[in-house]
């Protein structure tokens, strides 16, 4: 095996014990001790019970856990035959350096397939295993996004952003390309471990927008696993945000400077084929408060005085103005307004030649805002009249206005 700076001696040293092996599940972690029992039962139990004739394993790739998670993966009890590997990994804290260990591993063990699940799930069950590798193993794909059912206030970061700007930028319409558990043919590991990426955002939080734009874009064959609902640790989109949403979408943008001439050439977009029977399950509610969104909208006003007029249009900064001044009986956001200021944002990010952070942090007052225009919106709907209604029409608006993104991104 060739020496890759990113796995520790010890982890050398459990792959040259395992030999080889045709099928790797990675889970990476951080503080999970509490769910990741469950999650490397059910995989372990996948990988036996869908497919019998790969040799196994799964790989849990940690961030330098204090609670016990990589002793919880141990001692976690397997099938006979699944081979367990925990292992701290080395480089710039976050998801990305821990899929990358990931990879490696799998890598050096030559498997046919990876999958990748989050540490967090309480909805994951054997069978999602077969979904997430079987289109790979079966069908011949090269890389397998999560269809989920999810309640309308989780993923928001998704349904305002990273979905419709995926699927207006690439034509490719796939509903959650951030959304956490995946599967990768062989061929797609080695690409993604020949980017020079590693070391940058993509390594924390930018690592699932980047992996699913890096795959649309070498041409692989895309489609989605229906896994029915995900349950896993929510929180208030109002409360919880952070740097997670500066490296999401600072990865998304940086990548269109990178895919330039393929995204603007595309004009329109392509379903991506479901895999496997649709499973009726319920999403756990989210809670949202939406006087504190649109409060975050009113205080980003006065704080980003000087940053929004060098960004948004002055008609976009006129109309966010007037909504800020709505009171939440009478609120809204509309989704064509919400299409042009992230286009605007986008342009500024890659053209500016202001902070990239920055730009991003003054994004995210007007992030809270659209949000808060959605709850608004999807009052009293349920989670598919949501996603029919207002996702999707949401999708199109994006679709419809990316001549106004190329003539902003060519006249910045």
């Amino acid at each position: 095996m060739p020496h890759v700076t990113m796995l520790s001696e010890d982890t050398w040293r459990r792959l040259r014990e395992v030999g080889q092996a045709d099928i790797l599940v990675g889970i990476p972690s951080y503080n999970n001790a509490e769910t990741i029992g469950h999650v490397v039962r059910a995989a372990a139990q996948g990988m036996v019970e869908y497919f019998p004739a790969m040799r196994p394993v799964l790989l849990n790739s940690d961030g330098g856990s204090s609670d016990g998670t990589c002793q919880v993966v141990l001692s976690t009890p397997v099938p006979p035959g699944v081979e367990v590997i925990a292992t701290e990994y080395q480089g710039i804290p976050g998801k990305g350096s821990a899929l990358r260990t990931i990879f490696e591993a799998a890598k050096a063990l030559g498997v046919k397939v990876c999958v990748v699940v989050d540490s967090d799930l309480r909805s994951i069950a054997p069978w999602w295993i077969e979904r997430l590798a079987g289109p790979v193993v079966k069908e011949g794909y090269g890389y397998v996004t999560p269809y989920y059912t999810r309640h309308k206030y989780d993923g928001t970061i998704t349904n305002n952003v990273v979905y419709p700007m995926t699927r207006m930028l690439y034509g490719v319409d796939v509903r959650q390309p951030i959304g956490g558990d995946f599967g990768f043919s062989a061929a797609l590991l080695d690409h993604y471990l020949g980017q020079d990426v590693w070391e940058t955002d993509v390594a924390r939080y930018g690592i699932d927008i980047w992996m699913t734009t890096t795959a649309i874009n070498a041409g692989v064959k895309i489609c989605q696993a229906r896994m029915g609902a995900k349950i896993h640790d929510v929180k208030d989109p109002a409360a919880a945000l952070g740097p997670m949403f500066v490296q999401v979408v600072g990865t998304l943008f940086s990548m269109m400077a990178r895919y330039e001439r393929r995204w603007k050439r595309v004009k329109s977009s392509q379903h991506t084929p479901l895999y496997g029977s649709e499973v009726a399950q319920e999403p756990e509610p989210v809670a949202v408060t939406l006087e504190l969104m649109i409060e975050k909208l009113r205080a980003g006003v006065k704080e980003q005085a000087e940053l929004w007029p060098r960004i948004l249009s002055p008609q976009n900064l006129e109309a966010v103005r007037q909504i800020a001044h709505l009171s939440a009986a009478n609120y809204t956001f509309p989704a064509e307004l919400w299409a042009q200021i992230v286009f605007d944002f986008a342009v500024a990010y890659n053209k500016s030649g202001l902070n990239p952070e920055q730009v991003i942090m003054g994004m995210t007052p007007l992030y809270y805002g659209r949000t808060a225009g959605l709850v608004v919106e999807s009052q009293g709907m349920d989670s598919d009249t949501f996603e029919r209604e207002v996702i999707q029409a949401q999708a199109r608006a994006f679709e419809a206005l990316k001549p106004y993104l190329i003539e902003r991104w060519e006249h910045p």
